[in-house]
């Protein structure tokens, strides 16, 4: 029986001796990389944190202390030792175990996660609210080096100035955010990873004067007063020290033995402190540890050959084609990602217009900001997003873009339901959000053509302009076939129809087949501002009005078009996301929202009930 068989919480690890912890690593690895090879999720990230886990559940008393993950798409390891190793394999699955740090399915997860640079000023509340009840445990954040270029990162850590907090940060230095790290920040990391001798040096003279009797305690304290000196010479003060935190590090996260005593180490100091380990991406697969980017999400895949090449023809890739044949044309253009050059499609502008390519790390409120700036100065800024991560700039696009009507191309992936990756990763809310901003224009392609004839007219506009599509491939359903004015697309006879589907984007090839006679589908490809006249025009003999929108009702296109013609001679109504939405393959999400040809056949029946 393997270890792990045993592991129901992580009470039972901490019996385990040096050599049993070992191959408990290598056990919870081989579990990661068959479940992700099966399910598709985050492989290097997680692959590269197994004895890092290992050492924070050894040393701490979990849930009693709590980890909290920083975005959490390294928190398999953490999943499988506390007590969801049985149904791992579910992973990602409808029903399954989430990709991300989720309170509802176990205690050990604190809060839900999936945004970066969250975790310290969560974990900060944490030691607070301990303080002021009189309590003992710790709370520990877990954050990547990546997430360093955020922001909130260093919001939080201004004000960890209170020392005597039980708060410890581990940081995770791998060298990687999603995209290879940039910036000042990464400078500094890679000159404190320099330094790892003085932390081997340290822990080799505590290992000798240990065995010094009556003496060795004493001589052990006098050394940490010497360490201090020793340190400064190796490594001046970083910025951690400077903020006033103690500092511990750099060790290797990837050594059980080094990674425990440096935490039971921040544990022994009862203060706020800051370990600071590095570890390998990938680490136990050649191929993720050879291209840790390429491995960081992915789909199904075979272990013994690997992931198969990145799909030549999806929206992400064509948007990118796109914009480097409009930015040989125009030499104002330039390009923003927030550490997604690969994910949004990027990488080849990245390439061949090196000067005009900006990757601003994960700090997406800085990318819009600094877009802002370029389109003020006279350039046209492309900003490419997950329209997940673009909830965090709605203030700089009300602020820096908007009140001033600059020319600001907001370029959004993954709109929509995403597949896997759960509640914090839909791409459901971009459009209630930004459509209740004035003088701002949405693109919803369904199709590449239109993807190139949309981002076209973005770019040549004016004020905010949005192009929003989903994530993969297009889909074209049987009998794809549509009157197309460049807003609006409409299927042959629409204007004869009893029944009209009004929708946007990928979802139109679920209404389409329930096309047919006396059924129209009007699809919007300009989705917002609505031409309600055009859209009465088109539809004066409906009797019935379905309203079909892939994204949250309130405040969405469903809701602006009932309101629109609440009280009139038709009847109305809307198939629309009314809630959070969880993980689960896209056929799955569709059902469970309403979505699937079937459901909105029977949505269309009601009308005559």
């Amino acid at each position: 029986m393997s270890l792990l068989e045993n592991i129901n919480s992580p009470a039972d690890l901490k019996s385990l001796k040096k050599a049993e912890l070992s191959e408990l690593c290598g056990e919870i690895r081989r579990t990661v990389l068959k479940t992700v090879s099966e399910n598709g999720g985050h492989l290097a990230s997680n692959l590269g944190i197994v004895e890092a886990t290992v050492a924070l559940h050894k040393v701490f008393d979990t849930p009693k202390d709590r980890i909290i993950f920083d975005v959490s798409h390294q928190c398999y390891a953490h999943k499988i030792v506390t007590g969801r190793y049985k149904n791992f394999s579910t992973l990602r699955q409808s029903g399954g175990i989430s990709g991300f740090s989720n309170p509802k399915e176990s205690e050990y997860d604190p809060l839900y996660e999936g945004h970066c640079g969250t975790s310290i000023s969560q974990a900060l509340a944490f030691a607070y609210a301990d303080a002021l009840d009189g309590k003992d445990n710790y709370t520990v954040a877990v954050v990547g080096d990546g997430a360093f270029t955020n922001g909130m990162i260093y919001e939080a850590l201004n004000n960890c100035s209170d020392r005597n907090l039980r708060l410890v940060i581990l940081l995770n230095d791998n060298e990687m955010c999603i995209s290879e790290n940039i910036g000042g920040m990464n400078r500094l990391f890679r000159r404190m990873r320099s330094s790892s001798g003085y932390f081997r040096f340290k822990h080799g003279t505590q290992k000798v004067l240990r065995k010094i009797p009556i003496l060795g305690k004493a001589l052990i304290l006098l050394g940490r007063k010497i360490k201090n000196f020793v340190k400064n010479i190796l490594l001046n003060k970083n910025i951690f020290e400077n903020l006033g935190l103690d500092y511990i590090g750099p060790v290797n996260g990837n050594d059980l033995k080094q990674t425990c005593s440096a935490l039971a180490e921040a544990k022994r100091r009862e203060r706020c402190c800051v370990v600071h380990m590095y570890t390998k991406k990938g680490l136990g697969y050649a191929p993720a540890e050879a291209e840790p980017e390429r491995y960081h999400s992915v789909g199904p895949f075979d272990l013994e050959k690997g992931i198969p090449a990145a799909e030549k023809d999806c929206f992400s890739t064509r948007f990118g084609n796109y914009l480097c044949k409009r930015a040989e044309e125009d030499g104002r253009i330039c390009a923003i990602t927030a550490a997604m050059s690969a994910g949004t499609g990027l990488s080849k502008f990245g390439k061949e217009y090196p000067p005009r390519f900006f990757d601003v790390g994960i700090a997406e409120e800085h990318a819009v900001t600094f877009g802002a700036g370029l389109a003020a100065a006279g350039k046209i800024p492309v900003c490419a997003l997950y329209s997940t991560f673009s909830q965090r700039v709605f203030d700089q696009i009300f602020q820096d873009v908007s009140l001033g009507n600059l020319h600001f191309v907001l370029a959004l992936d993954r709109c929509g339901f995403v597949e896997g990756d759960g509640v914090t990763h839909q791409g459901v809310f971009d459009y209630s959000l930004f459509s209740s901003l004035p003088r701002t224009v949405i693109y919803s392609p369904a199709t590449y053509a239109e993807l190139e004839d949309c981002l076209g007219k973005a770019l040549n506009g004016g004020g905010l302009q949005i192009v929003r599509y989903p994530k993969g491939r297009e889909i074209r359903a049987v009998g794809w076939e549509y009157t197309d004015d460049g807003n609006m697309a409409f299927t042959k006879g629409i204007e004869d129809c009893k029944t009209v589907i009004i929708t946007y984007g990928r979802i139109a090839a679920n209404a389409l087949a329930c096309a047919g006679e006396n059924i129209g589908i009007l699809r919007l490809i300009k989705a917002f501002p609505l031409d309600f006249a055009q859209i009465e025009e088109l539809i004066s003999s409906a009797e019935n009005i379905l309203l079909l929108e892939e994204g949250i009702y309130e405040g969405g296109m469903a809701q602006k078009l009932w309101a629109h013609f609440d009280g009139g001679n038709k009847k109305v109504r809307a198939v629309a996301v009314n809630d959070f939405v969880s993980h689960g393959s896209l056929k799955d999400l569709f059902s469970a929202h309403g979505f699937s040809p079937e459901q909105i056949k029977k949505e269309i029946e009601k009308f005559g009930q």
